[in-house]
């Protein structure tokens, strides 16, 4: 991911605006939680700014404190800019998404690193990071993935064979990252698949696109250090389209698992 930013300041506006709200109802922070479905400290970092406030919360939120549309009407102003570097609010989604659709090409998907890879893949990176500044975002990306653990989200990866040969850190850390791979792949909600060396699909390079619990659509792209958050439904349905067509050029996941063990032992 790149340099994280402030908060939007739309974010902060809006959340500030529930807790005012909320507050002159005299309703509580845990009240309008358990309405919502969400923790009181999600609830808090949304008031604070420091989390988008979805639409879901925007509405209940709403409804609760007899707003008469005036919280609800704020969600059209929290949507990402249609080309922006955005990876706080990409990662905001993607602790929301109900379905995220990853292809990669030269790396392992960040979801699915090893302690040991992600390490040497941002100690290689340029310009380079401090040692504590590595360990801070390795720390973090460990930490996204107990994503992985919620059993009512699909995860669809497919991860181009050139990533899983190039010796990210050595052959032990890519042998463990490969095993790790196939073992990811035994998650129930979980698919990974491989795209072999010499397929056309996908030259296009990697993207991620995601779906809400309000079955809103979102696409994310990155390269050298730059990021784009795409809201634009026709652009995200392109990206839809490509990670289908990629699938169907790729191996079922059967078939990914022995080409990934096999690439692990010839190391």
């Amino acid at each position: 991911m790149g340099e994280l930013s402030q908060p939007p300041m739309a974010w902060r506006l809006s959340g500030n605006q529930v807790k005012l709200w909320r507050t002159e109802a005299n309703i509580s922070r845990e009240e309008l939680a358990e309405e919502a479905g969400y923790g009181p400290e999600t609830i808090k970092s949304m008031e604070q700014g420091r989390r988008r406030p979805t639409q879901h919360l925007l509405e209940i939120a709403d409804q609760m404190c007899g707003a008469n549309g005036k919280l609800a009407a704020a969600h059209p102003y929290l949507e990402p800019e249609r080309i922006a570097s955005r990876a706080r609010e990409y990662m905001q989604i993607e602790d929301e998404a109900i379905a995220l659709h990853w292809y990669e090409v030269l790396l392992v998907p960040g979801l699915l690193q090893t302690e040991g890879y992600a390490r040497a893949l941002l100690t290689n990176r340029c310009p380079p990071l401090g040692k504590e500044a590595v360990e801070a975002r390795v720390e973090g990306r460990m930490e996204r993935q107990a994503l992985l653990a919620k059993p009512t989200t699909l995860f669809s990866f497919v991860i181009h064979e050139v990533a899983l040969r190039t010796l990210m850190g050595g052959p032990e850390i890519m042998r463990e990252q490969l095993n790790s791979l196939v073992e990811a792949g035994e998650l129930h909600n979980v698919s990974i698949q491989v795209l072999p060396i010499g397929t056309t699909a996908g030259v296009g390079g990697p993207f991620i696109a995601m779906e809400t619990p309000e079955h809103r659509y979102y696409g994310y792209q990155e390269v050298q250090g730059t990021s784009t958050l795409h809201a634009d439904p026709e652009k995200v349905s392109v990206l839809m389209k490509r990670h289908a067509m990629i699938r169907m050029h790729a191996l079922n996941p059967a078939d990914s698992a022995r080409l990934i063990r096999k690439v692990a032992e010839d190391l």
